[in-house]
């Protein structure tokens, strides 16, 4: 590897850390925030719907990039890769701002289904933060030509980001009745 890819690969490197890091900051701080719902003249709980449809459109697009990769399709994957990380933006200020303006939404009743959704709510959040970083080195190194490497994350990548956003799903569905 030249000098200078080097230096661009390990600037990228940097800038994926500390975005990462930022993000999931960020998130933390917003539990801790109070309650601005009474701020505005809308139902903040149609976030928590769209945030499961953005989820929906990255799975989606997920599994279209995977099977074009499979079968060698590079432009058509690098496109649905593309579009799985607009989704995920536009999900990530779904979420952000639904955070920022309620409160959490506690799982209501005591049956096995509490217990599965809080594996499946904590098992998508760590992997989620995980997912950050790891998509982020993926794209990087698929568009700064690193095919091999590229290769070695996106097979970790990806069954971790469809997890995620299947999961996401979910959630969703599970926490949906009590949403106030």
């Amino acid at each position: 590897m030249d000098k200078n890819l080097a230096m661009k690969e390990k600037s990228y490197n940097v800038f994926i850390a500390i975005f990462s890091v930022t993000v999931v900051i960020l998130i933390a701080i917003l539990y801790f925030l109070p309650d601005y719902e009474g701020m505005v003249n809308f139902d903040v709980t149609i976030f928590p719907l769209l945030n499961a449809i953005f989820n929906v459109f990255t799975f989606s697009f997920l599994l279209c990039s995977l099977y074009a990769i499979k079968n060698k399709n590079i432009k058509v994957h690098r496109n649905f890769i593309l579009a799985a990380f607009v989704s995920t933006f536009f999900f990530l200020i779904s979420y952000v701002t639904y955070h920022f303006l309620s409160e959490p939404t506690p799982f209501g009743g005591n049956s096995i289904l509490k217990y599965v959704y809080y594996f499946i709510l904590i098992s998508h959040i760590l992997l989620a933060i995980l997912n950050v970083p790891l998509a982020l080195l993926s794209v990087v190194r698929g568009y700064m030509g690193q095919v091999e490497k590229h290769r070695k994350i996106g097979k970790i990548t990806m069954p971790i980001w469809l997890y995620v956003s299947f999961t996401g799903i979910l959630v969703y569905v599970l926490i949906s009745p009590y949403y106030g």
